[in-house]
């Protein structure tokens, strides 16, 4: 989100590099998500393609999007730090692969801002990179069955800034548990997180406001 964007050209030979068969994977699981709480209002933190916001326009979902990069386009040009909207504006707000883009001294005060110009929901979405099986099998008179199993290693990857990501899930002092810690500091409880079967990278999160 904060990385500035070559031209138009260069912006779309980089977004044909950024979409792989897995991230549409993902995109699928995050309207889902959206789409599942039926909201009346909606704001999208951080655009990438517009792939997330031209479906659910084509769908008739009322809603804005911001970024900090201009040449995006976005409807607002803003900051997930200080997003200019007044509190409780939508009822629900999603960010996708955003916040890791920001250090992480920056993250709760991200997933306060989200918090705030929401009336229920954030939904969000960030890199995992913790090890992992993916099981899947078919079994007869059952079914599909897909499962993630989990294998955390004793001694976490340390992190090096790519010029992209600050921060992953599952890097050294990133575990999931000090994420979820955070997240719930800020206010938000945590209705489900999952990470996408088909894109294991991406872990969502489906958070609501304490009441």
């Amino acid at each position: 989100m904060n990385k500035e964007l070559p031209l138009t050209s260069e912006a779309d030979n980089y977004f044909d590099r950024y979409d792989t068969k897995g991230r549409f994977c993902s995109y699928w699981h995050q309207l889902d998500e959206i789409l599942s709480l039926k909201p009346s209002t909606l704001l999208e933190v951080g655009i990438g393609n517009k792939f997330i916001a031209d479906y659910l326009q084509k769908r008739g979902v009322s809603l804005l999007t911001l970024d900090i990069e201009r040449r995006l386009r976005p409807d607002v040009v803003g900051d997930v730090l200080a997003i200019p909207f007044k509190s409780g504006s939508f009822e629900v707000v999603c960010c996708f692969e955003v916040l890791e883009h920001l250090p992480y001294d920056k993250f709760s005060q991200a997933i306060s801002e989200l918090s705030r110009v929401s009336q229920r929901y954030v939904l969000l979405s960030l890199p995992d990179v913790t090890r992992h099986y993916c099981v899947l099998l078919t079994i007869r008179k059952i079914g599909l069955i897909k499962k993630l199993i989990h294998i955390p290693r004793l001694k976490p990857p340390e992190h090096i800034f790519d010029g992209e990501h600050y921060w992953e899930i599952g890097k050294r002092g990133y575990s999931l548990k000090r994420i979820k810690n955070d997240i719930e500091r800020s206010g938000l409880v945590i209705r489900h997180s999952y990470r996408v079967f088909e894109y294991p990278y991406h872990r969502i999160f489906c958070l609501e406001k304490k009441t």
